[in-house]
């Protein structure tokens, strides 16, 4: 008798006749959950000092080779933070710690100098065109602030929200950004922001006024990014409270993870951050605008989506985190719905890749904003209808899993548009 041995991808072809597979136990889904948490936070941070390091160079030497060195390693920490950005909307732990990190829009004028286009004060926010950099003090609420150092303290607890107003974002990743880009002024057109690598340099050289300040606050924003990234990625550790909160109640766990990937693709991104700003053809409303990186901050959001139900991320050493998932669980009581959710996913990330490619082609992002572009509107909307649609197939999961009671973040956008006119 011929023998005959099967290769693995082979094997992978052929139906035993076995037993069948037991869904994955809710304990085992969550705790792979919360072993990705604790990956995307700790790459987050590790990329974070990454870009520490780069800043710090950039203020040791300034150059201009040392100025996109720290660009570079800027978007490159965007891409697993971008994807942990799920874990938001169901734990609190997250919702309540996410605003230091990557609060957006900001009144940029509060930190640094601005082109006279920006304006000044308002009857919204009287700090709107502070400049920090350039003052050592300043009033808040009848108080005089010394600024006369620009500490990490300064930032998070006097110049952030300051005045209880959401635009003050004097800390995160957009903080960095604008002191990294400077203020995009190209509108619609191609282009990002060109700070002069200069605005760092010392003496003669300096441009922008104040360079020693402004270095010190950059660092201070960028050793603050990476103390509450370590913060953040210890709450997922085996000991963390976010850990032991999500594992413990089975069921609220799940409802967490679903609150996620709902609340993310329905109201955040598809609403606020891809169909408002296409609404308004106002690139202002670009979620990384000083950069033009935000073709890759919504990939890189629907990704995380697609991890959670998936229950797999790749880490940015190349690992594979994954184990039992959401998709396990749907997949035992009704494969077809599973099978509809991993479609859908699977065609929001082509959307997404498109504008992705599209951007990295030449067409960036804000230039899909100018109205009138239809292919940009085409390419946008596209991604919005993906997510919308995947949000549908969201709560049939939030159905069949019998989790009543789930709300997930809406936008006037989607929800009231003739609102956002108003």
């Amino acid at each position: 008798m011929k023998s005959v041995f099967l290769t693995g991808t082979a094997l992978a072809g052929i139906i035993f006749n076995a037993a069948p597979v037991l869904a994955a136990s809710k304990a085992d889904i969550l705790t792979n959950y919360a072993n990705i948490a604790e990956a995307k936070y700790q790459d987050s941070l590790h990329t974070a000092k990454q870009l520490q390091s780069a800043v710090e160079a950039l203020i040791a030497s300034p150059s201009a080779e040392a100025l996109e060195a720290a660009r570079a390693a800027w978007i490159a920490s965007r891409v697993p933070y971008q994807q942990s950005e799920v874990f938001r909307f169901g734990n609190a732990i997250v919702d309540d710690w996410e605003g230091k990190v990557n609060a957006w829009p900001l009144d940029e004028g509060l930190i640094d100098y601005v082109d006279a286009s920006y304006g000044g004060p308002s009857d919204e926010n009287a700090l709107a065109a502070l400049n920090v950099i350039a003052n050592p003090s300043f009033d808040l609420s009848g108080k005089s602030i010394d600024t006369s150092k620009i500490t990490p303290e300064l930032l998070s607890d006097t110049l952030h929200e300051a005045d209880g107003i959401e635009a003050n974002v004097a800390t995160g990743y957009h903080a960095i950004e604008f002191l990294l880009w400077g203020q995009d002024l190209k509108g619609t057109e191609h282009g990002a922001g060109d700070r002069p690598w200069t605005d760092y340099a010392s003496g003669e050289d300096c441009t922008g006024g104040h360079c020693d300040r402004r270095g010190e606050y950059l660092k201070a924003a960028t050793d603050l990014l990476v103390s509450d990234l370590e913060w953040m990625a210890a709450q997922w550790s085996a000991s963390g409270e976010a850990r032991g909160t999500l594992l413990g109640d089975e069921d609220v766990g799940i409802s967490a993870m679903l609150t996620g990937m709902g609340s993310l693709s329905y109201g955040e991104q598809a609403g606020e951050r891809m169909r408002l700003g296409l609404m308004l053809n106002d690139p202002e409303e670009e979620h990384d605008c000083f950069s033009d990186n935000t073709h890759n901050s919504h990939y890189y959001d629907g990704l995380g989506v697609q991890n959670v139900y998936l229950g797999e991320y790749v880490r940015v050493s190349g690992e594979l985190v994954s184990g039992p998932s959401l998709s396990d669980l749907v997949s035992a009581s009704d494969s077809s719905l599973d099978s509809e959710m991993r479609s859908k996913l699977a065609t929001t990330m082509q959307a997404l890749g498109r504008i992705k490619l599209t951007a990295e082609a030449g067409t960036s992002y804000d230039q899909m904003l100018e109205a009138g572009n239809s292919a940009g509107e085409a390419l946008i909307m596209g991604g919005v209808n993906g997510l919308v649609d995947q949000t549908r197939s969201i709560e049939r999961v939030v159905k069949l899993l019998s989790l009543d009671g789930l709300e997930f973040e809406g936008s006037d956008s989607l929800d009231n548009p003739s609102a956002v006119f108003q």
